[in-house]
């Protein structure tokens, strides 16, 4: 691996295009923050909850981002989910939260108010303080005479502990129109510490009245749904759909979730301030403003992942005790555009120029220097897209993607090189995006088989995008061939279960027979483990 630091530094500190194009857009920016209330303003005016005369918890619990002693929880009053207003006045409502040690609440330690202002869609986030490390927490939410369904949370370790084993699952690519989300369903049934979600919880594309590949016929969806979101009322609505699904929403009561988005969640194959389409720059900030704060109004995420206009820091760093660090990275706010377009395509000067970044020189070096302080006995990096070298056939004239990071070769070299540096013996990526499952051995050297494996990437499969998917899909033999570090590739709808203890980390790849139609079960499609200090992935 060699070492483009210095030049990728150089040419981070010139004025590139994002800058160029925030301060062409800022007229529009500030246009888009003119048209949403102040905060303050629509919620002078407070609703009496006793006037709620419909369940107004129509899309669930949810919380996020264990921590110590403090636990973050979500819910948003929708009594009508599918309407703009979601059945409620512009007025502030408040809303009465509890949590107990048990889930009738019969011990109930803390509880108090929080305010649903309309300004965020009614969304209310509580961070609940003074609360016992690594413990189960049960909690719930009243508005007048509603209470909300119960939810299970779970504090992180205290930092210094050192626990025995963190169970947590990983999983991606939720588009509602490709199935139902029955992986969700056996999702809530698990023992499981955290879930880890890769991005991709929604999809911008129309929804049509059926529900598409679920073939409703009891009930037809609004006419609203079946167009490409844009507008911060379009994401709103479109939370609403996904967020009403009865499987999501008992994963969300069942376990705390760590949240990260990729494209769909604004639109396919953006990077940075650079649309998939030939629309002004400008515009698609304004866009791309109102997915980002839609999507914070309905992710259980803290304050300071709260956005400004266009602009939203979701990387951020949770551990788990001296067993586990998460860096939890945004592949998609900061990253160079796609080299040769966004598809498959020859590597070739353009993919390899060393200034190309996947992070953006800030985050990349949050995440180096964070590595360097770290005493976790795994260093695990949640992030989207496929990490490890793909080639598509096993010849000399393959073809790489150029979304993941065989598009953006000199920035994974960064990367590894930082993890050498800081010593990680355990290195673990979390990746999304694909639709399929993948286990793969990061090499020093993908280009040789021989090289030094330096780490893991686990790869989770869909939720529902992709339909029902194969065991085997049609490029299994070429995939498997052309890259000997691919250990693991099922094209099935599912997740992914991981294991850590002290000595070795266990994956279990888990997949559902179909999506299209609901109900199937769920079968174990391969296990592999990898040994602390011996970097690679065998079968269990």
């Amino acid at each position: 691996m060699g070492n483009h630091l210095p030049e990728f530094r150089a040419a981070a500190r010139r004025i590139d295009r994002r800058q160029f194009v925030t301060r062409t857009g800022a007229a529009a920016v500030l246009a888009f923050a003119a048209h949403l209330p102040t905060a303050g303003a629509a919620s002078a005016r407070r609703l009496n909850p006793r006037d709620i005369t419909e369940n107004p918890f129509t899309l669930g619990v949810a919380s996020g981002d264990p921590l110590p002693e403090t636990a973050l929880l979500w819910t948003r009053l929708a009594p009508e989910p599918y309407s703009a207003d979601s059945g409620l006045p512009a007025e502030r409502v408040e809303v009465e939260w509890e949590v107990a040690h048990d889930g009738r609440f019969a011990q109930v330690v803390k509880s108090g108010t929080a305010t649903a202002h309309p300004e965020f869609h009614h969304s209310v986030r509580v961070e609940v303080p003074g609360l016992t490390s690594d413990r189960v927490y049960h909690y719930r939410f009243r508005a007048g005479t509603w209470i909300s369904p119960a939810g299970r949370t779970r504090t992180a370790p205290a930092a210094g502990s050192a626990p025995s084993r963190l169970r947590f699952a990983t999983l991606s690519c939720q588009a509602y129109y490709h199935g139902y989300f029955t992986a969700y369903k056996h999702l809530a049934a698990e023992d499981l510490d955290v879930v880890v979600h890769l991005g991709d919880y929604l999809y911008e594309y129309a929804v049509a009245a059926d529900g598409g590949s679920r073939k409703y016929t009891d009930r037809k969806l609004p006419a609203h749904y079946n167009k490409e979101t844009l507008t911060l009322e379009d994401y709103r609505l479109r939370y609403g759909l996904y967020k009403s699904d009865p499987d999501l929403m008992a994963a969300h009561a069942a376990h705390p979730f760590v949240v990260t988005w990729d494209d769909h969640e604004t639109e396919n194959n953006y990077a940075d301030a650079t649309p998939e389409n030939d629309v002004p720059p400008e515009e698609f900030l304004l866009r791309r403003a109102a997915a980002y704060r839609a999507y914070w109004e309905n992710q259980p995420l803290r304050a300071p992942q709260q956005p400004n206009g266009p602009d939203m820091r979701l990387y951020r760093r949770l551990t788990f005790g001296r067993l586990a660090q998460f860096d939890i990275l945004d592949t998609r706010q900061y990253r160079s555009d796609q080299a040769y377009g966004a598809n498959w395509q020859v590597p070739g000067a353009e993919s390899k120029d060393p200034k190309r970044t996947m992070t953006g020189a800030t985050q990349e070096r949050w995440l180096l220097d964070g590595w360097q302080q770290s005493r976790a006995t795994w260093n695990l990096l949640p992030q989207q897209v496929t990490f490890a070298q793909r080639r598509d056939v096993p010849r000399p004239d393959f073809k790489l993607s150029m979304d993941g990071w065989d598009g953006y070769p000199a920035s994974r070299e960064r990367i590894l090189d930082g993890a050498e540096a800081a010593g990680l013996a355990n290195l673990m990526v979390l990746t999304g995006d694909v639709h399929v499952g993948y286990g793969f051995d990061l090499k020093a050297d993908f280009d040789d088989p021989a090289s030094r494996t330096v780490g893991t990437e686990i790869v989770a499969t869909s939720i529902a995008s992709g339909k029902d998917g194969a065991d085997k899909p049609s490029n299994w033999t070429n995939l498997t061939t052309a890259n000997p570090h691919l250990k693991f590739y099922n094209g099935r709808r599912g997740y992914v279960t991981v294991t850590l203890g002290r000595q070795q980390a266990r994956a279990d790849f888990k997949t559902v027979s179909a999506v299209t139609t609901p109900g199937a079960p769920l079968s174990t499609a391969g296990s592999f483990v990898t040994e602390a200090g011996d970097p690679g992935l065998k079968p269990a």
